[in-house]
């Protein structure tokens, strides 16, 4: 298996793999910058390579973990070695087209992953090109598992919403969690303890939705005692249009994602 970059993604991916008892030597990393090549001896016992070259041609899978504006130069760069390969790619906008066009194949996989992947709780949107064959499927199953959940969609277009709503969305929670946490020292706390208390009411609300079968605003409604504390809170969101503001928001991720593959997709 090969990378195409080194960096926080790939490193999430190859730490799972390793755990799961992938062995080092099976894992080749092209990855140009030193102090990232460092980083992955010193972590994971991998030689990476600076750039691409005829020891590429061994990959069964390689995986495009490289950012959107640097992809056709490094596809360009390992095109001749990989023509046999299976082809995943973890870069957000670059739509398979671009890539099947740079790499001479259509047997492409693109994935949107988050940053929980490092600590495996990742979730990941993956779309397959048409000439991806189950069991390639079922492989790029496994590579992702090793990060966390993953859900395939049948349009490429949909993964602008993965993006927008999934990819993006571990930031949203951290500003929430600034948020809160500022809130929390202004009310008298200190910032440990508001930090303590805002992470695990998001933990623990997470799991919640996870484990029930209600729909998020029945569980909203169920803690939400008119006149109450939550109340007041939920009255001030709403009458402040938050939720809309929101829901733009994440609209302004998709469209950003789009303008990505046409930016960066030619």
């Amino acid at each position: 298996m090969a990378f195409i970059g080194g960096g926080n993604m790939a490193s999430a991916i190859i730490g799972g793999l390793i755990a799961q008892g992938v062995p080092a030597a099976q894992i080749l990393v092209v990855e140009p910058w030193d102090e990232a090549r460092a980083q992955l001896h010193k972590q994971f016992g991998i030689e990476a390579l600076a750039a691409a070259d005829a020891s590429l041609s061994a990959a069964q899978l390689v995986v495009w973990a490289v950012k959107p504006q640097t992809f056709k130069d490094a596809a360009h760069a390992a095109a001749s070695h990989t023509a046999r390969a299976l082809h995943l790619s973890v870069a957000a906008g670059i739509t398979s087209e671009s890539i099947a066009a740079w790499l001479a194949t259509d047997r492409i996989v693109r994935a949107m992953p988050n940053t929980p992947a490092l600590v495996g709780k990742g979730i990941t949107g993956l779309f397959a090109r048409a000439a991806v064959s189950t069991d390639e499927k079922l492989l790029v199953e496994r590579v992702i598992r090793t990060t966390g959940q993953f859900v395939w969609v049948d349009k490429e277009a949909q993964l602008d919403a993965v993006t927008a709503l999934s990819g993006s969305g571990p930031a949203y929670v951290f500003l929430f969690l600034e948020a809160m946490t500022a809130a929390g020292k202004a009310m008298g706390l200190s910032t440990e303890q508001s930090h303590q208390l805002a992470v695990a009411t998001f933990q623990g609300a997470s799991e919640l939705a996870a484990r029930s079968s209600d729909a998020p605003d029945v569980l909203r409604q169920r803690v939400t005692s008119k006149g109450g504390t939550t109340h007041a809170a939920i009255t001030h969101m709403q009458e402040h249009k938050v939720p809309e503001h929101f829901i733009d928001a994440m609209r302004a991720a998709e469209k950003r994602a789009r303008e990505l593959a046409a930016e960066f997709g030619h």
